[in-house]
């Protein structure tokens, strides 16, 4: 007969790798406080920087 081999249950760390909230489309967005307007065609624009991966995206008023 051969050995048996005991198997190592995986981490949480690596069974939820890459699945992240960012990755998933759940940003958490703050106000960028350095230039917190920016008028753009006569519209008022409010810059949104992510919490955790540091993506950007403007808001039209």
């Amino acid at each position: 007969m051969g050995k048996v081999i005991k198997f190592k249950q995986p981490s949480l760390k690596v069974l939820h790798k890459g699945k992240t909230l960012c990755k998933s489309g759940f940003h958490k967005w703050e106000p960028v406080n350095e230039n917190p307007f920016d008028v753009k065609q006569g519209k008022l624009v409010t810059q949104y920087r992510c919490h955790r991966c540091g993506a950007t995206r403007t808001s039209r008023k």
